[in-house]
């Protein structure tokens, strides 16, 4: 009697875990189970006969899935595209930047241009990437150094055909895109659409003074700083020239802000543009669109009234893309 319920209740309990939920831990061990609750720092996981507590910094990945026997797993869908950028489905395990560097290693670019040179990250995989205005400032020729990875190593490569997309001098944001023949695809990283906290751990990654592939780690001191008229995160890891329009992530490999400047005289005093404003300028980028051919898109600027012979003001009119004579 005893044999036969221990009999029903293994099969009961195996036909559970094959519509389980996997979680695969960092030292090579696997958990299944139904995931009930994810919080920031821990997960609850139904494993049959009780729920127990996982911290995240010891899980490496969660696959979910209701597969039947037989069946191949469903793939999983880590992130989506929203419009020109990536977003998470559902955060990842936190890694330690050690993992996240090398993961991210080929999305984080070095930006140059006859007057000097920045940082920026691709946000899809088709060439888009962003970096800060003030980088490309008053400069049309612009090299991309893209760091590719091959047989285990990263190696540089400089794509020359880049084409401004739309520029916001306020926000500090320039998007771009690398337009050479034969070109990506590219590795992008997401955006990150989840609450940021104080005293986060974050990190950045960037070439300041031309020191290619610098990572610097720190917290974020606090997310509404106000600087002349703008609101930034503050950071406490290092920001340098050079680091301008490169990405901060947090440990889920989420970039929470685009970093542009720094406080000369002080040390650990640096700051990020917030991720809300970048999302916001890429959906609105058509508002702040770039032309070759009218640099000033959206403003007419007249010449000053002038007065005639008879001395009557005169006004000269001009037609949206005329050239000034």
């Amino acid at each position: 009697m005893f044999k036969g319920y221990l009999i029903c209740g293994l099969l009961l309990f195996g036909a559970m875990v094959l519509s389980a939920d996997e979680i695969k831990l960092k030292q090579n061990g696997r958990i299944s189970g139904k995931v009930l609750a994810e919080k920031a720092t821990h997960i609850f996981v139904d494993v049959g006969y009780t729920v127990i507590q996982i911290p995240r910094a010891e899980i490496e990945e969660i696959v979910k899935g209701s597969q039947k026997k037989g069946e191949p797993a469903a793939p999983k869908k880590v992130s989506k595209k929203t419009g020109l950028f990536e977003t998470n489905v559902r955060r990842p395990a936190a890694a330690t930047v050690r993992d996240l560097v090398k993961r991210l290693g080929e999305s984080v670019v070095q930006v140059k241009t006859p007057g000097g040179l920045g940082s920026g990250y691709f946000i899809n995989k088709d060439g888009f990437l962003i970096t800060n205005f003030h980088v490309i400032e008053n400069e049309s020729k612009i090299t991309i150094e893209v760091y590719h990875l091959e047989d285990g190593q990263l190696n540089r490569k400089s794509y020359r055909k880049v084409r401004i997309i739309a520029l916001n001098k306020f926000m500090d944001l320039a998007l771009l895109k690398i337009e050479d023949d034969g070109a990506g695809p590219f590795r992008p990283v997401p955006l990150a659409n989840e609450e940021l906290n104080v005293g986060e751990r974050v990190f950045a990654i960037g070439s300041p003074l031309g020191l290619e592939r610098t990572v610097t780690q720190g917290i974020v001191s606090t997310k509404t700083r106000q600087m002349q008229g703008q609101l930034y995160l503050q950071t406490t890891a290092q920001i340098n020239p050079g680091n301008s329009g490169g990405p901060l992530f947090n440990l889920y490999g989420e970039v929470i802000g685009v970093t542009n400047m720094k406080i000369a005289f002080g040390e650990g005093l640096g700051f990020a543009i917030p991720v809300e404003q970048v999302m916001y300028f890429i959906n609105h980028r058509e508002a702040f669109a770039y032309d070759n051919d009218n640099p000033s898109n959206g403003y007419i600027y007249l010449p000053p009234p002038a007065r005639s012979s008879d001395g009557d003001s005169t006004t000269r009119k001009i037609r949206i893309g005329d050239k000034k004579s």
